[in-house]
């Protein structure tokens, strides 16, 4: 069996210039431009995730990132002051703010990156 202790995550964008500033000034994270151009995001909790450029790229049609927050609220009132809309969803039962309160999963709202990617902040 291969080992898999050094395994990570990575997600495409269309833009590497717009992540880079997204992810870094708008999100906060450490965001590193790795030798092969591609970035790579430092999480709170240790963790890195690669970023690559892709041509003709398509955003995916899922969350593939979370970050959980002790307040989905001022986590929203702070995306939404830099311009990030939290309201992307009409076929989901969200307030105004784009939050999602539903007793049997926990408070998430989701947004977009640059590229469309789907991401979420949520109660711890």
């Amino acid at each position: 069996m291969f080992q898999v202790d050094g395994a990570y995550s990575g997600f495409a964008v269309d833009d590497l210039d717009a992540a880079r500033t997204f992810y870094a000034e708008t999100l906060g994270l450490e965001v590193a431009t790795l030798d092969n151009g591609f970035l790579q995001l430092r999480l709170a909790s240790g963790a890195s995730v690669l970023v690559y450029g892709k041509p003709n790229h398509e955003p995916a049609g899922f969350t593939i990132l979370n970050f959980p927050v002790d307040d989905v609220d001022a986590a929203v009132d702070e995306l939404n002051a830099k311009g990030v809309v939290t309201s992307i969803y009409d076929d989901m039962p969200t307030d105004s703010k784009g939050i999602m309160r539903e007793t049997d999963g926990p408070v998430i709202a989701w947004f977009r990156d640059p590229a469309g990617n789907v991401l979420s902040v949520h109660e711890r």
